[in-house]
Order: structure tokens, then sequence, then C-alpha cells
């Protein structure tokens, strides 16, 4: 009986709270980017073994964006993007690479790695 209570006191001491920590919200999709000569918003992406910095982009729906991805580590994951439905596009390691986009009416615009490993997306919201 007494080791009964004991384990049960152990384990009691051993689990943990879900609420000890509050949660932190997540990342708020970036508005950010430079206007280029072409019109559009250029919106620079970093693709490293973490996955892409910024994963979550913010527009205007129906605005025209150009993802400018650009590989800084060495792996085969992410030495490609898949956007949407469209074919597959190499990223060469080192070399900015723009993948034009259409922020969707409502939504999301999905892309990922060539090996469906790494996400982002790229947001609809109106006061973007």
């Amino acid at each position: 009986m007494v080791r009964i209570a004991l384990v049960c006191l152990a384990l009691a001491a051993c689990s943990k709270k879900s609420d000890d920590k509050p949660k932190a919200p997540p990342p708020a999709p970036v508005t950010a980017g430079q206007v280029g000569s072409d019109g559009l918003r250029h919106v620079p992406i970093e693709a490293n073994k973490d996955g892409y910095t910024p994963d979550k982009i913010a527009g205007k729906p129906g605005e025209k964006l150009v993802l400018v991805f650009t590989r800084t580590a060495d792996s085969e994951c992410i030495s490609q993007i898949k956007v949407g439905s469209a074919a597959p596009v190499d990223l060469p390691l080192g070399k900015p690479t723009d993948v034009a986009v259409t922020v969707p009416a409502t939504g999301e615009l999905g892309f990922a790695c060539g090996m469906d490993m790494f996400h982002g997306v790229v947001v609809a919201q109106p006061g973007a």
C-alpha cells in the first residue's frame, strides 16, 4: 500500500503540467519586402537547415508578389521549392531565385521543399 502511494506521488511529481508555461502566439505573417522596378513587392526568404525564414508572408488578396528564395544550407531537401500546384523550382546554393506568386483571394497559398518536409504560406490579409 505504501509502495503504491509512493509510486503515485513520484508520477505526480514527474508529470508536466501543460499550463506551466504560456504558449507563445504564432508569429505574425511578414508584410515586409521592397517594391522593385517592376512595381511588385519582392520578399526575401532564406531557405536554411531549419526551413524558411520567414515562413509566413501576408499580402493583399490578388496582390502579385515575387518571393526571392536564397538557399543558405547545402541540403538536398531544400534544393527545390514547390509553390501551390506549380512545378518545382531549383534553388541553387547561395543564388537568389525569384518565384512569382499571386496572393489568393482568401486563405493561404502554400510552399514546400522538394521533400515536403519544410513548409511556408502566403496568407491573404485584406489590410496588409
